[in-house]
């Protein structure tokens, strides 16, 4: 699902050009674009609140979201979020999915990213494939200078960083256990 609008929005058509053109690859991927304004009880229903987004979407929601367009370095998070929720399979260790079973209260990722960041990709699909072994973990990609203000806010000087339901937030691209931690 592709979230947009025609106008305010810089990157927008280049956003839904590029979920258009990834779809036309394959029988199998559907592409619905929303207008963030016009559709604005959809945007909420997927907890959308900024654009450009893409929402990856198989036989549910599995939380995974894209804010700003995924190029560079992070196309290649994109197709790994549409191939893991094609396959329904995390890739998780079972330690993992076992701390991921047990969450109690929900968690929300922001991987605050640069396109030309060769370890962004890592914290990206780490965060995805929580989302996808959990209904309690939402996991979103954001693209930092295309949202300045969330920059800004969240004081990321570096990336890839991570911020955790808006109050604890850890750099750098960690390995499966110590991001779990």
């Amino acid at each position: 699902m592709v979230f947009t609008q025609q106008i305010e929005c810089e990157h927008c058509r280049q956003n839904t050009a590029l979920a258009e053109e990834l779809a036309s690859f394959s029988g199998e991927l559907d592409v619905e674009v929303h207008h963030f304004a016009v559709d604005k009880a959809v945007a909420e229903h997927y907890g959308v609140d900024k654009i450009p987004a893409i929402v990856v979407e198989g036989e549910k929601d599995y939380g995974m979201r894209f804010y700003g367009v995924p190029t560079g370095y992070e196309f290649a998070s994109l197709v790994q979020a549409i191939k893991a929720v094609s396959a329904g399979k995390s890739g998780l260790m079972p330690e993992t999915k076992e701390a991921l079973r047990g969450l109690k209260h929900p968690l929300h990722l922001q991987v605050f990213v640069t396109l030309t960041c060769p370890y962004c990709p890592m914290a990206v699909q780490l965060a995805h494939s929580m989302a996808l072994e959990s209904d309690m973990v939402r996991a979103d990609m954001v693209e930092s200078s295309a949202f300045a203000h969330l920059m800004f806010k969240h004081n990321v000087f570096s990336v890839p960083k991570t911020v955790v339901n808006e109050e604890v937030s850890f750099e750098g691209a960690l390995p499966e256990p110590l991001y779990l931690e």
